[in-house]
């Protein structure tokens, strides 16, 4: 049976009309929440830590910045939107001395609920909104007059007026315009991990320098395989995004389409497959957080190792220098966004 989607009709923004709704955290996700509430009619606050650099951009954008401690007083529903690896820390010391029953604690992601890093106190409602999209994507989308599709969840414990909550919030970004489906914390946060290591970024990643690396070690001009390999991909995806996999196929030649069918069940194999659940099961048990959680203690040192291979991989060198040749892409300098962000 199809999930229920949630629109419009169905939140009240009524219920958050009269509360306050601080965001600690102004990166991606947090200056659109909050910029978006603001339009929608809602009293938001900003909560900071003294010296972040957003501080003077939330202000300019009008809003009452506090610190993280003094925003959770003063707020009834408190958006966690700093970085997950940060929460822990923020909450334990910022969050939770200022934390009172009645009040409700908002998050996009939900790692740190499913995983016990944060553990709420009894009488605080723990809900998530979180748009299937990013930030500055919310935000434009708002402005448009459209939305961002969300998700939404409910810890379990929390009241019967957290969904109503949770829904209101994600009227009040856009969300319920374009569609609301309710999730867990646990189905969100395990698959939300599973799509980014096997699939999305781990996967794709994995399967353009595979592919790159065997063009160039078969002999030929590392260029060639950049454009097969890399550059020609999001032509294939914006197909799939647009009209599905048979959508794609449809659109592009008999021969790309035969050599798709008999072809990609050849490098995508049962043992890749395997590979991929042994992934699921590492999520599911936890053994990647505590990973993750060991790494991010420890300065990050075998992540940087593997970053910085990363960036060394001969086909960054390629890229960069066919990308210049490309006026129509857009030229960001990622890094330094994604840098800032993490600072919040």
């Amino acid at each position: 049976m199809p999930a229920k989607v949630y629109t419009d009709k169905d939140a009240d923004m009524r219920v958050i009309a009269k509360k306050t709704l601080a965001v600690i955290g102004y990166g991606s996700q947090g200056h659109a929440h909050a910029l978006n509430l603001k339009d929608s009619g809602c009293k938001v606050i900003i909560g900071l830590y003294p010296k972040s650099k957003s501080v003077e951009t939330a202000k300019k954008h009008g809003f009452e910045v506090y610190s993280t401690a003094e925003a959770v007083q003063k707020a009834d529903v408190i958006m966690v939107a700093v970085p997950d690896m940060v929460q822990p820390k923020v909450y334990e010391e910022d969050i939770l001395p200022n934390l009172a029953p009645g009040k409700t604690l908002l998050f996009t992601h939900g790692l740190c609920i499913h995983f016990g890093l944060i553990t709420p106190p009894e009488g605080v409602d723990v809900i998530m909104v979180a748009p299937k999209g990013p930030g500055h994507v919310v935000r434009t989308q708002y402005l448009e007059g459209k939305g961002v599709p969300a998700l939404i969840a409910v810890q379990e414990g929390s009241s019967k007026g957290a969904k109503k909550l949770a829904l209101a919030w994600a009227k009040g970004i856009g969300g319920t315009r374009a569609g609301v489906l309710q999730t867990t914390f646990k189905e969100e946060c395990e698959t939300d991990l599973f799509g980014e290591q096997a699939v999305l970024c781990g996967g794709a990643s994995a399967l353009v320098q595979c592919g790159f690396e065997t063009l160039v070690e078969a002999g030929y001009q590392p260029e060639m395989a950049y454009f097969e390999c890399l550059h020609e991909l999001k032509l294939i995806v914006d197909l799939m995004i647009e009209s599905g996999i048979s959508g794609m196929r449809f659109s592009i030649s008999e021969t790309a389409e035969y050599g798709d069918v008999t072809r990609g069940p050849r490098v995508i194999t049962p043992a890749t497959k395997k590979s991929m659940q042994k992934i699921l099961k590492e999520i599911q048990t936890g053994k990647f957080t505590k990973q993750w959680v060991k790494e991010y203690n420890s300065g990050y040192k075998e992540f940087n190792k593997l970053r910085k291979a990363g960036e060394k991989h001969p086909i960054e060198k390629v890229g960069k220098r066919l990308r210049s040749m490309m006026p129509w892409i857009p030229k960001k300098d990622l890094k330094g966004t994604q840098a800032s962000y993490s600072a919040k």
